[in-house]
Protein backbone atom coordinates (compact mmCIF):
# COMPACT_ATOMS: atom_id res chain seq x y z
CA UNK A 1 0.00 0.00 0.00
CA UNK A 2 0.97 3.25 -0.94
CA UNK A 3 2.99 5.33 1.95
CA UNK A 4 1.23 8.57 0.34
CA UNK A 5 -2.36 7.10 1.47
CA UNK A 6 -0.72 7.70 5.37
CA UNK A 7 -1.30 4.05 6.92
CA UNK A 8 1.10 4.16 9.81
CA UNK A 9 0.51 0.41 11.19
CA UNK A 10 1.78 -1.01 14.99
CA UNK A 11 1.63 -4.22 13.24
CA UNK A 12 3.04 -5.46 9.97
CA UNK A 13 1.01 -4.90 7.08
CA UNK A 14 -0.25 -8.25 5.36
CA UNK A 15 1.46 -8.18 1.74
CA UNK A 16 -1.87 -7.25 -0.64
CA UNK A 17 -0.18 -7.45 -4.15
CA UNK A 18 -2.01 -7.87 -7.01
CA UNK A 19 -1.11 -11.74 -8.85
CA UNK A 20 -1.08 -12.57 -12.23
CA UNK A 21 -2.84 -15.51 -13.57
CA UNK A 22 -3.38 -17.06 -16.83
CA UNK A 23 -5.84 -17.07 -19.62
CA UNK A 24 -7.60 -14.37 -21.56
CA UNK A 25 -9.18 -12.25 -19.08
CA UNK A 26 -5.89 -11.74 -17.20
CA UNK A 27 -4.38 -10.56 -20.36
CA UNK A 28 -6.89 -8.02 -20.77
CA UNK A 29 -6.97 -6.89 -17.28
CA UNK A 30 -3.20 -5.70 -17.27
CA UNK A 31 -4.07 -2.45 -19.16
CA UNK A 32 -5.09 -1.47 -15.56
CA UNK A 33 -1.90 -2.64 -14.10
CA UNK A 34 1.41 -2.82 -15.08
CA UNK A 35 1.27 -2.29 -18.87
CA UNK A 36 -0.19 1.00 -18.13
CA UNK A 37 2.20 1.33 -15.52
CA UNK A 38 5.15 0.85 -17.35
CA UNK A 39 4.04 3.20 -20.05
CA UNK A 40 6.34 5.49 -21.63
CA UNK A 41 4.81 8.82 -20.32
CA UNK A 42 5.66 12.19 -18.75
CA UNK A 43 4.02 11.20 -15.84
CA UNK A 44 5.32 8.88 -12.57
CA UNK A 45 3.87 5.22 -12.59
CA UNK A 46 0.37 5.48 -11.61
CA UNK A 47 -0.92 2.59 -9.00
CA UNK A 48 -4.50 3.10 -9.46
CA UNK A 49 -6.35 0.25 -10.02
CA UNK A 50 -10.13 -1.42 -11.08
CA UNK A 51 -11.75 -3.33 -8.10
CA UNK A 52 -14.82 -3.83 -7.40
CA UNK A 53 -17.44 -3.64 -4.02
CA UNK A 54 -20.19 -6.03 -3.31
CA UNK A 55 -23.16 -3.70 -3.07
CA UNK A 56 -25.30 -4.76 -5.66
CA UNK A 57 -23.60 -6.56 -8.42
CA UNK A 58 -21.99 -9.28 -5.95
CA UNK A 59 -24.77 -9.36 -3.10
CA UNK A 60 -26.01 -13.18 -4.55
CA UNK A 61 -22.02 -14.14 -5.32
CA UNK A 62 -20.90 -16.46 -2.62
CA UNK A 63 -17.03 -16.38 -1.94
CA UNK A 64 -16.05 -18.55 -4.84
CA UNK A 65 -18.76 -17.06 -7.15
CA UNK A 66 -17.50 -14.01 -6.19
CA UNK A 67 -13.76 -14.72 -6.94
CA UNK A 68 -14.42 -16.34 -9.90
CA UNK A 69 -16.35 -14.12 -11.65
CA UNK A 70 -13.82 -11.11 -10.23
CA UNK A 71 -11.37 -13.32 -12.35
CA UNK A 72 -13.21 -13.22 -15.57
CA UNK A 73 -13.77 -10.09 -15.67
CA UNK A 74 -10.28 -8.53 -14.75
CA UNK A 75 -11.24 -7.20 -11.35
CA UNK A 76 -8.18 -7.97 -9.13
CA UNK A 77 -9.94 -6.34 -5.98
CA UNK A 78 -13.10 -6.24 -4.01
CA UNK A 79 -13.89 -5.53 -0.98
CA UNK A 80 -17.32 -7.34 0.97
CA UNK A 81 -19.76 -5.33 1.36
CA UNK A 82 -21.36 -6.70 5.02
CA UNK A 83 -24.75 -6.46 7.65
CA UNK A 84 -27.13 -7.43 4.76
CA UNK A 85 -27.41 -11.02 4.55
CA UNK A 86 -24.76 -11.41 1.69
CA UNK A 87 -24.16 -14.32 -0.05
CA UNK A 88 -20.54 -14.01 0.64
CA UNK A 89 -21.21 -14.40 4.19
CA UNK A 90 -18.14 -12.75 5.86
CA UNK A 91 -20.10 -11.28 8.79
CA UNK A 92 -19.06 -10.39 12.21
CA UNK A 93 -20.24 -13.79 13.68
CA UNK A 94 -18.22 -16.06 11.54
CA UNK A 95 -14.95 -17.75 13.55
CA UNK A 96 -11.62 -18.01 13.87
CA UNK A 97 -12.01 -20.99 11.55
CA UNK A 98 -14.30 -19.34 8.96
CA UNK A 99 -11.65 -15.98 8.98
CA UNK A 100 -8.97 -18.51 7.80
CA UNK A 101 -10.96 -19.76 5.48
CA UNK A 102 -11.71 -16.83 3.55
CA UNK A 103 -8.32 -15.26 4.09
CA UNK A 104 -7.12 -18.39 2.23
CA UNK A 105 -9.36 -18.14 -0.52
CA UNK A 106 -8.31 -14.80 -1.79
CA UNK A 107 -4.57 -15.69 -1.00
CA UNK A 108 -4.76 -18.52 -3.20
CA UNK A 109 -6.48 -16.76 -5.82
CA UNK A 110 -5.53 -13.50 -8.07
CA UNK A 111 -7.89 -11.23 -6.72
CA UNK A 112 -7.29 -9.16 -3.73
CA UNK A 113 -9.51 -8.58 -0.43
CA UNK A 114 -9.07 -4.51 -0.07
CA UNK A 115 -11.40 -4.14 2.92
CA UNK A 116 -15.26 -4.59 4.57
CA UNK A 117 -17.63 -2.18 3.94
CA UNK A 118 -19.59 -1.61 6.90
CA UNK A 119 -22.89 0.86 7.81
CA UNK A 120 -21.84 1.93 10.54
CA UNK A 121 -22.21 6.09 11.43
CA UNK A 122 -21.28 8.08 13.93
CA UNK A 123 -23.86 10.82 14.32
CA UNK A 124 -26.42 9.19 16.36
CA UNK A 125 -26.82 11.47 19.60
CA UNK A 126 -28.05 8.57 21.73
CA UNK A 127 -24.91 7.80 23.43
CA UNK A 128 -25.49 3.62 23.68
CA UNK A 129 -25.93 4.03 19.58
CA UNK A 130 -22.37 5.60 19.56
CA UNK A 131 -21.50 3.62 21.51
CA UNK A 132 -22.45 0.31 19.71
CA UNK A 133 -21.30 1.90 16.39
CA UNK A 134 -17.62 1.94 18.16
CA UNK A 135 -17.18 -1.34 19.28
CA UNK A 136 -19.13 -2.96 16.21
CA UNK A 137 -16.16 -0.70 13.88
CA UNK A 138 -13.96 -2.53 16.14
CA UNK A 139 -15.23 -5.53 15.48
CA UNK A 140 -15.11 -4.76 11.99
CA UNK A 141 -11.85 -4.18 12.22
CA UNK A 142 -10.47 -7.43 13.62
CA UNK A 143 -12.75 -9.06 10.45
CA UNK A 144 -11.02 -7.14 8.11
CA UNK A 145 -7.54 -8.32 9.71
CA UNK A 146 -8.20 -11.81 10.30
CA UNK A 147 -9.32 -12.37 6.31
CA UNK A 148 -6.21 -10.89 4.75
CA UNK A 149 -7.94 -7.15 4.05
CA UNK A 150 -6.63 -3.64 4.87
CA UNK A 151 -9.32 -1.75 5.91
CA UNK A 152 -13.03 -1.03 6.67
CA UNK A 153 -15.60 1.61 5.56
CA UNK A 154 -17.60 3.89 7.72
CA UNK A 155 -20.27 6.83 7.27
CA UNK A 156 -19.91 10.40 8.81
CA UNK A 157 -23.73 10.24 8.65
CA UNK A 158 -26.00 12.96 8.78
CA UNK A 159 -26.88 16.20 10.61
CA UNK A 160 -29.69 15.24 13.22
CA UNK A 161 -32.52 17.31 14.14
CA UNK A 162 -32.24 19.94 17.14
CA UNK A 163 -28.21 19.00 17.48
CA UNK A 164 -25.57 21.84 16.42
CA UNK A 165 -24.14 20.67 13.17
CA UNK A 166 -20.80 21.81 14.97
CA UNK A 167 -21.52 19.08 17.79
CA UNK A 168 -22.04 16.29 15.33
CA UNK A 169 -19.00 17.16 13.37
CA UNK A 170 -16.79 17.14 16.49
CA UNK A 171 -18.32 13.84 17.80
CA UNK A 172 -18.29 12.05 14.86
CA UNK A 173 -14.29 13.16 14.79
CA UNK A 174 -14.25 12.09 18.60
CA UNK A 175 -14.99 9.02 17.66
CA UNK A 176 -12.87 8.23 14.21
CA UNK A 177 -10.29 8.98 16.65
CA UNK A 178 -11.11 6.27 18.99
CA UNK A 179 -11.43 3.54 16.02
CA UNK A 180 -8.37 4.94 14.41
CA UNK A 181 -6.33 3.94 17.43
CA UNK A 182 -7.77 1.02 17.60
CA UNK A 183 -7.48 0.20 13.82
CA UNK A 184 -3.62 1.33 13.82
CA UNK A 185 -2.93 -1.77 16.09
CA UNK A 186 -3.90 -4.19 13.33
CA UNK A 187 -2.45 -2.29 10.79
CA UNK A 188 -5.46 -1.19 9.27
CA UNK A 189 -7.42 2.00 8.09
CA UNK A 190 -10.77 3.74 8.63
CA UNK A 191 -12.12 5.04 5.36
CA UNK A 192 -14.32 8.16 6.10
CA UNK A 193 -16.82 7.66 2.55
CA UNK A 194 -18.34 11.28 1.81
CA UNK A 195 -22.11 9.63 2.62
CA UNK A 196 -25.25 11.74 4.04
CA UNK A 197 -25.80 14.63 4.54
CA UNK A 198 -22.81 15.53 6.55
CA UNK A 199 -20.78 13.57 3.84
CA UNK A 200 -20.09 16.74 1.43
CA UNK A 201 -16.48 17.69 0.81
CA UNK A 202 -16.43 20.53 3.20
CA UNK A 203 -17.92 18.63 5.92
CA UNK A 204 -15.86 15.88 5.98
CA UNK A 205 -12.76 18.26 5.43
CA UNK A 206 -14.07 20.39 8.68
CA UNK A 207 -14.40 16.36 10.62
CA UNK A 208 -11.11 15.29 9.24
CA UNK A 209 -8.94 18.70 10.64
CA UNK A 210 -10.28 17.07 14.16
CA UNK A 211 -8.67 14.11 13.53
CA UNK A 212 -5.62 13.01 14.42
CA UNK A 213 -4.95 9.52 14.39
CA UNK A 214 -3.29 8.47 10.86
CA UNK A 215 -5.03 5.36 9.97
CA UNK A 216 -8.26 7.23 9.47
CA UNK A 217 -8.55 8.56 5.59
CA UNK A 218 -11.18 9.98 3.47
CA UNK A 219 -12.86 7.59 0.81
CA UNK A 220 -14.66 9.57 -1.99
CA UNK A 221 -17.69 8.18 -2.78
CA UNK A 222 -17.80 10.27 -6.60
CA UNK A 223 -21.24 11.95 -5.83
CA UNK A 224 -22.48 14.97 -7.93
CA UNK A 225 -22.10 16.96 -4.57
CA UNK A 226 -18.45 17.14 -5.20
CA UNK A 227 -19.08 19.56 -8.29
CA UNK A 228 -21.36 21.85 -6.15
CA UNK A 229 -20.22 25.54 -4.72
CA UNK A 230 -16.47 26.19 -6.32
CA UNK A 231 -16.58 23.01 -8.08
CA UNK A 232 -14.44 19.40 -8.29
CA UNK A 233 -11.08 20.67 -7.99
CA UNK A 234 -11.62 23.04 -5.03
CA UNK A 235 -13.60 20.47 -3.15
CA UNK A 236 -11.17 17.49 -4.11
CA UNK A 237 -8.12 19.86 -2.67
CA UNK A 238 -9.91 20.12 0.45
CA UNK A 239 -9.82 16.74 1.03
CA UNK A 240 -7.04 14.74 -1.11
CA UNK A 241 -3.98 15.18 1.32
CA UNK A 242 -6.00 12.95 4.02
CA UNK A 243 -7.56 10.09 0.70
CA UNK A 244 -7.32 7.03 1.83
CA UNK A 245 -6.17 4.02 -0.55
CA UNK A 246 -9.60 3.23 -1.69
CA UNK A 247 -12.43 5.37 -4.08
CA UNK A 248 -15.83 4.13 -4.59
CA UNK A 249 -17.30 5.05 -8.05
CA UNK A 250 -20.54 4.16 -10.05
CA UNK A 251 -21.68 4.38 -13.25
CA UNK A 252 -18.32 5.55 -15.24
CA UNK A 253 -20.54 6.00 -18.25
CA UNK A 254 -21.80 8.68 -16.32
CA UNK A 255 -21.67 12.38 -17.44
CA UNK A 256 -22.28 14.10 -14.24
CA UNK A 257 -19.55 13.17 -12.59
CA UNK A 258 -16.04 14.34 -13.83
CA UNK A 259 -14.79 10.97 -13.55
CA UNK A 260 -12.11 11.68 -16.06
CA UNK A 261 -11.04 15.09 -14.27
CA UNK A 262 -11.12 12.91 -10.52
CA UNK A 263 -8.72 10.49 -12.77
CA UNK A 264 -6.35 13.16 -14.07
CA UNK A 265 -6.17 14.07 -10.57
CA UNK A 266 -5.35 11.01 -9.03
CA UNK A 267 -2.48 10.48 -11.44
CA UNK A 268 -1.16 13.90 -11.18
CA UNK A 269 -0.77 13.22 -7.18
CA UNK A 270 0.66 9.94 -7.53
CA UNK A 271 -2.11 8.37 -5.91
CA UNK A 272 -2.01 4.87 -5.27
CA UNK A 273 -5.08 2.47 -4.78
CA UNK A 274 -8.32 1.15 -5.31
CA UNK A 275 -10.92 2.74 -7.50
CA UNK A 276 -13.90 0.09 -6.76
CA UNK A 277 -17.20 -0.43 -8.74
CA UNK A 278 -20.35 0.49 -6.38
CA UNK A 279 -23.20 0.07 -9.29
CA UNK A 280 -26.72 -0.58 -8.95
CA UNK A 281 -27.90 -0.87 -12.31
CA UNK A 282 -30.06 -3.39 -13.66
CA UNK A 283 -27.80 -5.30 -16.32
CA UNK A 284 -28.36 -9.32 -17.99
CA UNK A 285 -25.19 -9.82 -17.54
CA UNK A 286 -22.69 -8.78 -14.78
CA UNK A 287 -19.84 -9.84 -15.81
CA UNK A 288 -19.66 -8.64 -18.91
CA UNK A 289 -20.79 -5.60 -17.58
CA UNK A 290 -17.89 -5.41 -15.01
CA UNK A 291 -15.47 -5.86 -18.51
CA UNK A 292 -17.13 -3.13 -20.04
CA UNK A 293 -16.41 -0.49 -16.82
CA UNK A 294 -13.20 -1.85 -16.66
CA UNK A 295 -12.70 -1.11 -20.26
CA UNK A 296 -14.02 2.88 -19.52
CA UNK A 297 -11.53 2.76 -15.99
CA UNK A 298 -8.95 1.57 -18.43
CA UNK A 299 -9.04 4.53 -21.21
CA UNK A 300 -9.43 6.85 -18.26
CA UNK A 301 -6.23 6.30 -16.61
CA UNK A 302 -4.34 6.16 -20.50
CA UNK A 303 -5.45 9.34 -20.99
CA UNK A 304 -4.35 10.40 -17.46
CA UNK A 305 -1.41 8.88 -18.16
CA UNK A 306 -0.26 10.62 -21.79
CA UNK A 307 -1.99 13.98 -21.18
Amino acid sequence: MSSSNGVISRRDMLSQGVRTTAGVFATAALTSCSSLRRARTGRSASQVRFGLTTYQWGKDWDLPKLIENCRKAGVFGTELRTSQSYAHGVELDIGAKQRQDVKKSFRDSPVTLVGIATSECFDSPDAEELKTAIENTKGYIRLSHDTGGSGVRVFPNSFQKDVPREKTIEQIGRSLNTVGAFAADYGQQVRLEAHGSAGELPTIKAIMDRVTEPSVRVKLNCDKRDNEGEGFEHNFNLVKDRLGSTIHGHDFKDPEYPYQLMMDSLVKMGWGGWILLENSSSVPDRVAALIEQRGIFDQMLRKSLVG
